[in-house]
């Protein structure tokens, strides 16, 4: 223990640290950024990085905190500070089971996910709609609201994507400017915080080391802080002032697919409970169609073999567009990464206008280009002028695949594939038109012989910088 603690001293910058030595039958811990759990065991006990590492094992868990360190032996366990002085410690329970963190008889956890969906939504939802009003506990009230100069969002990767709707969600729903920022970005620049400011930050494994270090920066500066997590009891969940929780289960797969809609869910719900605490009424179409949301995720899920038929066709291509308007612009890009992460092929995603501005150049008869289609009854300006960027791609010779409502004649006409989903309300949207971009992406990765599940050079909690 004393050995560690010298050790601990000198370095600097994050670790998560469990030490053995071959005479003494211990475990030594020590943590600075990254995630250090504690399994408590009957005639044992577990040091571990994750709680699914663990859930097979038991239930009962202690968080590490940071400069803290623990000693575990067979039948004890003792939490330290740096100066070895005793700390308390709460045991918190795994809500998860170990069949929860089975493949269920599907090929890859990442297929299982994409599938879970229709499931991980309702969870998302439940108790927090009720007689038309939205209930979430979140640490907010109207004065402050109104009051605040600045809303800023922060997240990396697939968050970051989800961060960017909720900017379209806050922005339309409640008329209030907001910012996101790249977590990475954000402590590098002096931020302009404040106790004026609202920080929201949006991490599935809640131990995001760049959103984490962006959370602690507005804490310093006095900003009011609320968490979008799915791991309950994590680093970020336990810095913030307050938060919600996607409640969307264990995510195994590295690629982000039922905890990407989660966080999408929790962003609506949390702009319509900004809009409500503003004192203002709130669209009781929409929140009705939230509760039916399952249902339209269970259709989109039957574009299944479509989407099959998609990766056998392009599975072997080199690179890939994809381009959307308005709320589904994020959606592209995820749809890009998602592409990218799991099989290895080129992709980028833009705002389908911004194409003709240099990713044009590229378009040939071997270029796929995947269009985001809003319903004939949303936005008809940003339709009208997302056909004319398709015509763009066909006047080049490029491949035009769309996602599209179904019975969408007009777009079928300009295409040369199209996915058919079920017709939603725009803001439900990159919900929707999400699921068949993630099952290309899966397909692909599966027919090349990937693993999708653990990509090279990832990892599912990016506790580094």
């Amino acid at each position: 223990m004393d050995a560690v603690r010298k050790v601990v001293m000198l370095l600097e910058g994050t670790y998560g640290l469990i030490v053995m030595h071959a005479n003494e039958k211990k475990l030594v811990c020590a943590k600075n950024g990254s995630p250090v759990i504690i399994g408590v065991g009957k005639n044992e006990n577990i040091a571990a990085s994750d709680a699914a590492a663990i859930v097979g094992l038991t239930k009962d868990i202690i968080y590490l905190e940071d400069g803290q360190m623990a000693v575990l032996t067979k039948n004890g366990i003792k939490i330290t500070d740096k100066s070895l002085n005793s700390l308390p410690y709460e045991i918190k329970k795994i809500e998860w089971t170990t069949a929860e963190i089975e493949k269920g008889g599907y090929k890859h956890f990442m297929l299982k996910e994409i599938k879970e969906q229709k499931d991980s939504i309702k969870n998302t939802i439940r108790g927090r709609i009720k007689d038309g009003e939205i209930k979430i506990s979140v640490d907010i009230d109207g004065d402050f609201l109104r009051q605040m100069n600045r809303m800023i969002i922060t997240a990396c990767g697939t968050s970051w994507h989800a961060a960017l709707v909720g900017k379209y969600f806050i922005e339309r729903i409640c008329r209030i400017p907001v910012e996101v920022d790249y977590a990475s970005e954000f402590r590098y620049k002096n931020p302009l915080a404040s106790e004026k400011t609202l920080l929201v930050t949006i991490s599935q494994s809640g131990e995001t080391a760049d959103t984490l270090a962006a959370l602690k920066e507005a804490k310093k500066k006095g900003a009011k802080t609320i968490g979008i997590i799915n791991v309950v009891g994590s680093s970020i969940a336990r810095e913030s002032d307050s938060g919600i929780y996607i409640h969307a289960g264990p995510e195994i797969g590295v690629a982000s697919t039922k905890a990407f809609t989660g966080q999408i869910m929790a962003l609506l719900l949390f702009s319509l409970y900004i809009n409500q605490k503003l004192g203002r009424k709130n669209d009781q179409t929409l929140i009705s169609e939230i509760g039916d949301i399952s249902k339209l995720i269970e259709k989109a899920l039957s574009c299944e073999e479509e989407a099959k038929k998609i990766a056998r066709k392009f599975y072997e291509k080199k690179n890939a567009l994809y381009l959307g308007r308005g709320i589904n612009f994020p959606v592209a890009l995820e749809g890009a990464l998602k592409l990218k992460e799991i099989s290895y092929i080129h992709a980028e995603g833009y705002p389908a206008a911004e194409m003709k501005h240099g990713p044009i150049a590229l378009v040939d008869e071997d270029m796929p280009v995947f269009f985001l289609i809003p319903a004939e009854s949303e936005n008809g300006g940003l339709r009208r002028k997302i056909i004319g960027n398709m015509q763009e791609i066909k006047a080049r010779k490029g491949i035009v695949i769309s996602v599209a409502s179904l019975g969408d004649k007009e777009i079928e006409e300009v295409s040369d594939y199209v996915i058919h989903v079920p017709r939603c309300r725009e803001e439900l949207s990159p919900i929707i038109n999400v699921i068949p971009l993630q099952l290309v992406a899966y397909y692909i990765a599966d027919m090349k012989g990937l693993d999708p599940d653990k990509p090279k050079n990832l990892a599912k909690s990016v506790t580094v910088e």
